[in-house]
């Protein structure tokens, strides 16, 4: 028996399997455990094994390609539409295998065990940034409801604090005052250990080929250097920059009916996180840019000047993205190109 396409419902310890042939008849239906995946498809040499992108399926689809299988990811909202009448584990797993049937179909990119890995120091990463934000809040609320107003921002905070825990007659009540000084221990320690993160990101950025092209962009720092080549890995799996800028939801959202276009807002596709981090950095690097003589800068200060300033960080965002692409794809670095030298004014 020869199976065509074997498509895998995966689950955290239970996983369906559904076998078709080229017709699309289903041959096979198992319900098996995780661990029994690679052995049970080993008996069919040469199929292709389709999957969600979820959790553990690239590590799965890397044992298999190592099995001499083609494998083919899938994001779930193109797999839903295949689902028939009602949801359950063994048409999950008939639907993938369908999913992957349509020559039409987008695919995802088995990711290396490397880039796995530097996404999980992100994550990581902006976990602890979110605790220490949160703790940050809420030491102001705290300190809010015993009359001590604080700005926002950490240097802000850091110097109410010091005030407060130091002076010379104590404010706060002896309970409270250790409490916030029990707190300001681990804001400290939640610095240190982001710290570390950063620097192992820049050591990584500057041994990365494709890392090092991309911190030649302003706005591109080691963060999102590594970022983005853990994410995007192969350049070529996007055509063309703007598919790039569209995987990361940075293009706008389109509603067309009787053929009349309407854009909208960004779609907001993809990673949050890359997203985020991008317009973080676009925002610090666009008063260096808009006030160079370069090509962008000119760009920017007409955009400037008819759109508002956080649509303008969005459309550099996209920019920058095409610009990621072309780099990684080709091998470049950049340069800012000139700007274009303005026709004389007829007397």
């Amino acid at each position: 028996m020869q199976l065509s396409i074997i498509g895998i419902d995966l689950g955290k310890t239970s996983c369906s399997l559904v076998g078709v042939d080229t017709a699309g008849k289903v041959l096979v239906r198992r319900r098996m455990r995780r661990d029994t995946i690679v052995a049970f498809c080993s008996k069919y040499p040469g199929s292709v094994v389709a999957l969600e992108a979820c959790c553990g399926a690239h590590h799965i689809g890397r044992a298999l390609a190592a099995k001499g299988h083609e494998i083919r990811l899938m994001s779930p909202e193109y797999v839903r539409p295949c689902v028939k009448a009602q949801k359950n584990d063994d048409r999950d797993a008939e639907a993938i295998a369908e999913a992957a049937s349509r020559p039409t179909m987008r695919f995802v990119t088995l990711k290396s065990e490397e880039q796995l890995d530097m996404q999980t120091l992100h994550r990581v990463r902006d976990r602890l940034v979110g605790d220490r934000t949160s703790l940050m809040n809420q030491m102001r609320s705290l300190l809010l409801e015993r009359g001590h107003i604080v700005a926002q921002g950490r240097a802000k905070l850091a110097v109410a604090l010091a005030e407060l825990l130091y002076a010379k007659e104590r404010v706060l009540a002896a309970r409270i005052h250790e409490l916030i000084v029990d707190m300001r221990r681990q804001w400290v320690a939640l610095d240190e250990r982001i710290k570390a993160f950063d620097a192992e990101f820049t050591a990584a950025a500057k041994a990365q080929d494709g890392a090092k092209r991309l911190l030649s962009i302003p706005g591109i720092g080691a963060l999102n250097a590594t970022a983005l080549v853990a994410a995007i890995g192969d350049a070529g799996t996007f055509a063309r920059g703007r598919d790039l800028a569209a995987w990361l939801g940075l293009v706008p959202r389109q509603v067309t009916t009787g053929g009349r276009p309407k854009l909208l807002g960004i779609t907001k596709r993809g990673s949050k996180y890359l997203r985020k981090m991008l317009i973080q950095g676009a925002r610090s690097a666009l008063p260096t840019l808009k006030a160079g003589d370069t090509a962008v800068g000119a760009w920017l200060r007409g955009l400037l000047a008819r759109a508002h300033l956080n649509a303008a960080v969005v459309a550099l965002v996209a920019k920058m993205a095409r610009t990621v692409w072309a780099l990684l794809r080709h091998g470049d670095i950049y340069k800012a190109a000139p700007a274009a030298p303005t026709a004389p004014v007829a007397a």
